[in-house]
């Protein structure tokens, strides 16, 4: 088991599959995205690096990976990665997180490839203010793409949100009507502060805990938290068929619960997402050396710090969430 010296676990790893978006939120990518500097010679990790990594992690005790991007749904083998992932021994539940812009077209490949678990973001259900926030008018689609998911009988199936405090009453009132009919969790996540988005970090960040606060005094009620569940805290009430959930990382807690780790595109593991730099693992992966990278895990959790630097305005490496996954 992968253990930290606070005691943690991590049964949860977040694997990026590619840093490239094509939405341009303004949260995350304004100008859209920008190839890093420089060449990277061997790309982004390939169906062979995924196999070494899932192994790995599963045999240390991981029983989830959720695969991330950038958008995941750019890359043509994602079904494969899916398929490797969920025939992984140990691995009982494969998750993606997508904007959903071809939800559509790839949900019945990714369904059938073995995906247990859907993360669709959804900022807004105002198809103008959809498309203001993410470049796309894409809010009908990915709204079809979502209704042929559960279509699939597909479970516990997620919409993210990010908190921005411009118009963020209306659009909280939008959500809640649509969640009495929509069997679905709708998880708002804070704005967090990274190294591109300051100024815009400052002007829109809202706090999570007065909602959650207003919720359970409307009725709301909290959920109990599973041993690989990431760190919402989730809601339900009796007269809505969906659940509302909050990540609230600048609470002073956050990070006491952690359970996951992650890894991007590139195969650099990252042991906090505000970390400040990211470890090496492709030549173990390159290799196919499973042992070896399970040994280099293991030496490595050590590094894991208590908390993140959030709060004092520290951002690590992650200039944007892109790069890593979120």
């Amino acid at each position: 088991m992968l253990q930290d010296r606070y005691g943690r676990r991590f049964r949860y790893l977040r694997l990026s599959v590619t840093d490239v978006c094509n939405f341009r939120c303004t949260y995350c990518l304004p100008s859209g995205y920008q190839a890093p500097a420089g060449a990277v010679p061997e790309g982004f990790l390939g169906a062979e690096e995924i196999a070494v990594i899932a192994a790995a992690f599963a045999r240390l005790g991981t029983s989830k990976i959720r695969l991330t991007g950038g958008e995941p749904g750019l890359r043509a083998d994602l079904p494969e990665l899916i398929r490797i992932c969920k025939q992984t021994e140990g691995i009982n539940t494969v998750a993606l997180t997508t904007n959903g812009y071809r939800l559509p077209k790839q949900i019945h490949d990714w369904h059938q490839a073995g995906l247990d678990r859907l993360n669709v973001s959804i900022d807004s259900l105002d198809r103008q203010e959809f498309a203001s926030i993410t470049g796309h008018d894409k809010l009908p689609t990915i709204l079809d793409g979502l209704d042929q998911a559960l279509s699939l009988g597909m479970q516990d199936i997620k919409i993210n949100a990010v908190l921005l405090r411009d118009g963020y009453a209306d659009r909280m009132q939008s959500f809640l009507s649509w969640l009495r009919d929509m069997p679905v969790t709708l998880r708002f996540i804070e704005l967090m502060q990274t190294g591109d988005n300051s100024v815009f970090f400052r002007d829109q960040h809202l706090r999570g805990q007065e909602m959650l606060t207003m919720l359970v005094e409307q009725g709301w009620q909290e959920t109990a938290r599973a041993q690989d569940a990431g760190p919402a805290r989730e809601l339900w009430h009796p007269d809505y068929a969906g659940r509302i959930g909050f990540i609230m990382p600048y609470s002073s807690d956050f990070c006491a619960s952690c359970n996951r780790l992650r890894v991007s595109a590139l195969g650099r593991l990252h042991l906090c997402l505000f970390a400040d730099q990211g470890h090496d693992i492709r030549s173990w992966c390159r290799d196919g050396d499973v042992e070896g990278l399970m040994q280099h895990l293991q030496d490595m959790i050590g590094d894991k710090g208590e908390s993140h630097l959030l709060q004092q305005q520290h951002t690590g490496a992650t200039r944007h969430f892109a790069m890593i996954g979120g």
